[in-house]
């Protein structure tokens, strides 16, 4: 079992964890959102085809997507401290966390919004719709299901960077395993703290499940 002064350093752990997927989960929805939809509506044959723009948005996002994230925190270490002070600890861990994700939400979204049937954006270009009605009216409110659910994916996959992350100093309950747990050889920590974790993704796993279904029309 653990000891009074091991299960106060889990909660400060959890309230880390909870901190950095919370904050970088907000800001890479408000950023992969907005690049996701950039992805679709300027590619060949869409509302505002762009090539060059498109192709840029394109390898921006398959970049950073395509680094491993504990390598990706290294290589950001420069531009952490100079964002946020400071290289270690939950603040400084959401920087990568922000970039590592938000290319893999940005191409979620996308995936979501191709997916919406393309009569109802003839219908809506027919009635005069200009692009952004067309995004807000159309696009969003029928790939909102889907989208719900890339939201969700994406959060599961912040809470095992979060773990990362705590590798290198970032805080939470993963530098909790390392620090207390496997480095002191201490098996309950390492046990409970990967409880949490497991428990944290199945709640929002399952908040996920029951928004993406309660707003799907089909």
């Amino acid at each position: 079992m653990l000891e009074t002064r091991e299960w106060i350093q889990l909660w400060e752990a959890t309230i880390d964890t909870l901190y950095m997927v919370g904050i970088s989960g907000f800001l890479t929805v408000a950023i992969g959102i907005p690049l996701g939809i950039l992805l679709v509506i300027t590619d060949r044959g869409q509302l505002l085809e762009n090539k060059l723009f498109n192709k840029l948005i394109a390898i921006f996002v398959n970049i950073f997507r395509s680094i491993p994230f504990i390598i990706l925190i290294v290589l950001l270490t420069p531009i952490t401290r100079k964002i946020v002070g400071t290289s270690i600890g939950p603040t400084a861990a959401t920087v990568p966390l922000i970039v590592g994700a938000a290319p893999f939400f940005a191409r979620l979204v996308e995936t979501s919004i191709r997916e919406v049937n393309k009569g109802v954006v003839e219908a809506a270009e027919s009635m005069g719709a200009n692009i952004i009605q067309i995004v807000r009216k159309v696009y969003l409110p029928e790939a909102l299901p889907s989208i719900l659910s890339g939201i969700t994916v994406t959060i599961v996959a912040l809470i095992s960077y979060s773990a990362m992350a705590g590798v290198v100093g970032g805080g939470g309950l993963g530098s909790m395993a390392i620090i207390y747990g496997y480095n002191q050889y201490n098996t309950p920590v390492m046990l409970v703290t990967t409880a949490v974790i497991l428990i944290l993704v199945q709640i929002i796993q399952s908040f996920g499940d029951i928004l993406s279904k309660k707003t799907n029309k089909k």
